[in-house]
């Protein structure tokens, strides 16, 4: 995708690690390296999710729809944090993000909310982050691309193991991943094999994004008529299009006429 002069904020990057900022058509969206899209925001609606595969990420509700901490790998321009931080009052987000520029944009031009007991930020290595003892989290979502490809550290069997050992009882790991990619069989595997208690896969609506669920334990498997009832209501909470989710799932699980297996 082109973007012409008058849509920047912030000139193209020359280099992979530079990130800039465009907006069209009222949606502000940062790059990093290209004019790939890895965050974007509506101004008029700044707390809500305006790409599909980020509103794909919160379909973990399903399955935990009150989760106490979540972390985050990856910032970006905010929108899991910012969505997180509004909309689920109970819950408190820890970001972690490798570069202090993209902080320092988010913070400036998509509306960040400031730091404080249910909202902190860390400017670090994530895979580093995982590695170190820490508190355990109800959710951890992945989402690490640089300009071509997901970052390397972020799509090693190690990660995903040090995932699943920061993971609290019934936790799940969230992680988006590029279904175009050349390394999806590979990733996807290695979260298969990091998470056998289970794992299922999301497609998003936008073609090309799957969203990866690793759950730390076996979960019961719901009926398709739990999953509604889930789906229904947290539609009507968070005016997210959770029952399309609920029929994304079909399509990549395995699963019979009554319900889904993990």
């Amino acid at each position: 995708m082109t973007f012409f002069p008058k849509w920047r904020i912030r000139r193209r990057a020359e280099d992979a690690e530079t990130a800039y900022v465009s907006e069209r058509f009222g949606v502000r969206s940062l790059h990093i390296g290209s004019d790939t899209v890895q965050s974007a925001m509506r101004i008029a609606k700044p707390i809500d999710l305006e790409l599909a595969y980020t509103r794909s990420m919160m379909a973990f509700l399903l399955f935990n729809p009150r989760p106490s901490r979540v972390l985050l790998v990856g910032l970006g321009g905010g929108s899991l944090a910012k969505f997180i931080y509004h909309r689920l009052p109970d819950t408190a987000v820890e970001a972690v993000e490798i570069s202090p520029q993209v902080v320092a944009i988010a913070k400036h031009y998509f509306q960040l909310p400031a730091e404080d007991s249910r909202f902190s930020i860390v400017v670090g290595d994530g895979a580093e982050h995982i590695a170190r003892p820490g508190a355990g989290f109800d959710v951890i979502a992945v989402d690490g691309y640089d300009a071509e490809s997901q970052v390397e550290a972020l799509s090693q069997s190690a990660f995903y193991e040090g995932c699943l050992a920061r993971l609290l009882q019934d936790g799940i790991l969230v992680v988006n991943l590029w279904g175009g990619d050349r390394q999806f069989g590979e990733n996807l595997k290695r979260i298969e094999t990091s998470f056998p208690a289970g794992t299922l896969c999301l497609p998003a609506e936008k073609p090309g994004n799957i969203i990866v669920f690793g759950f730390r334990d076996t979960p019961p498997e719901p009926t398709w008529d739990d999953l509604d009832r889930r789906a229904r209501a947290l539609e009507a909470a968070l005016d997210l299009e959770f029952p399309r989710f609920v029929q994304g799932l079909r399509k990549m699980n395995r699963h019979d006429d009554k319900r889904l297996f993990i």
